[in-house]
């Protein structure tokens, strides 16, 4: 009988740590190198499945309402649109020619697009499936963010190492500024009131007052990372109240951790090689951060502040969405 107990102890005490750590979420991954989206369950990291795009997927924004999945197919030089619901591509956007990264308007009408190889950016609109103009920009334009309220939008050009300032309403250039070698990515903060932007190379993200169009502060992650090399800054991302923020750390294999209050660097985790996308779950209860060159995604949970488990994926994974 004491056997007995013994092995059901065993036995129950081995399905609590199978048991998934909720709550599920699924989590969509590019693959510039498969021409696919991986689509993992971000609690346990179960396979789910791919999604076959246009060649070269990179970029990924899910639509305002929830219901609509963007994916730029550089390659193939358009926006899929997956509907969240079936998995399935609906309808393909002509986004110009090599989109990379991209935004969608606060009220989900227009697209904003990086066209890498065409040094402009593409405003799109998404209705009408139609360029309502190209704004000329530095050469190898990367990085796009929207304000919330709509009317700045910025761009950043990786060989001219600037940001532009585009007033989207009447497509004109207001301002460019430079920033760090090949900036990356464009994070909006304090309701529009801050704009980080990471620059890759030099490791470095330059925060700007939007409204002077001026840099105010400088995160230098080079000196604040001594023990990582090198160190670069690519994706950023910020929880809902703005109490962290997350930055790629790219080649650097790492993601770095920063309290905007303080702008300085809270905690790193070890992820997989060269890493450029990560993403939070709906929730904020995981960071996922995916490894270019491991084919890899780690999960990490932030509530321990320590990686949970590494997802092997294959190809070459660019970025990472997830949604309920």
């Amino acid at each position: 009988m004491r056997q007995a107990l013994l092995l059901g102890a065993t036995l129950a005490l081995a399905a609590c740590g199978r048991a998934p750590v909720g709550p599920h979420d699924t989590v969509f991954v590019s693959d510039e190198k498969l021409n696919l989206l991986h689509v993992i369950d971000g609690a346990t990291g179960e396979d789910k499945g791919t999604i076959r795009t246009g060649a070269r997927p990179r970029g990924m924004v899910v639509s305002p309402d929830g219901k609509s999945l963007y994916v730029a197919a550089g390659n193939a030089n358009r926006i899929d649109v997956i509907g969240l619901a079936t998995r399935k591509v609906t309808r393909s956007l002509d986004s110009g020619t090599d989109p990379e990264r991209f935004a969608v308007s606060p009220d989900g009408r227009r697209l904003f697009v990086a066209n890498e190889d065409h040094a402009t950016a593409s405003i799109i609109d998404i209705a009408a499936n139609k360029a309502v103009c190209e704004v000329p920009v530095g050469a190898e334009p990367e990085g796009v963010g929207i304000s919330p309220d709509g009317r700045t939008l910025i761009v950043t050009s990786e060989t001219a190492s600037t940001a532009h300032f585009i007033d989207p309403a009447t497509c004109r250039l207001l301002d460019s500024v430079m920033v760090g070698n090949r900036p990356r990515a464009v994070l909006f903060l304090k309701g529009g009131r801050e704009a980080w932007v990471s620059s890759e190379q030099r490791g470095t993200i330059s925060i700007f007052d939007p409204s002077t169009r001026r840099i105010v502060a400088t995160i230098d992650l080079v000196a604040a990372l001594p023990q990582i090399d090198p160190v670069q800054a690519v994706e950023m991302v910020a929880t809902r109240g703005e109490r962290r923020v997350f930055v790629a750390l790219g080649r650097g294999n790492h993601v770095a951790e920063i309290d905007p209050a303080t702008r300085k660097v809270v905690r790193t985790f070890k992820v997989g090689e060269r890493n450029w996308g990560i993403a939070l779950s709906p929730d904020e209860s995981r960071l996922y951060a995916v490894g270019g060159l491991s084919g890899d995604v780690t999960i990490i949970d932030l509530n321990a502040n320590r990686v949970a488990r590494t997802v092997k994926l294959g190809g070459q994974p660019w970025g990472a969405v997830a949604v309920p």
